[in-house]
C-alpha cells in the first residue's frame, strides 16, 4: 500500500498535511480535492482492489467504489 495510486488516468493520493484525498489528471503538477472529511479518521495508506481503492485509517479499513469521492466501512 502507499499514498498514492494510480487509477485510469488519475492519480490520487492522501495530502498528509490535512487529511484529505486529492487527484490529478496531469501527472500530478496540480491537485484538486477529492475528498474531505473527518468519518474516515486520518488517512494512512491506499491501494486498488479490482474495482475499489481500500483505506487504511486511524478507525479502521473503509473502501470506495467511486475514485475516493465517498467511503464506507468494511
Amino acid at each position: 500500500m502507499g499514498q498514492m495510486i494510480s487509477l485510469g488516468t488519475e492519480l490520487i493520493r492522501i495530502n498528509p498535511q490535512n487529511n484529505r484525498i486529492e487527484y490529478s489528471v496531469n501527472g500530478g503538477r496540480t491537485w484538486l480535492i477529492r475528498f474531505n472529511s473527518p468519518q474516515c479518521g486520518v488517512f494512512q495508506e491506499l491501494t486498488v482492489h479490482g474495482s475499489e481503492i481500500l483505506a487504511t485509517t486511524s478507525k479502521g479499513l473503509f473502501y470506495s467504489k467511486n475514485a475516493g469521492r465517498n467511503w464506507l466501512r468494511r
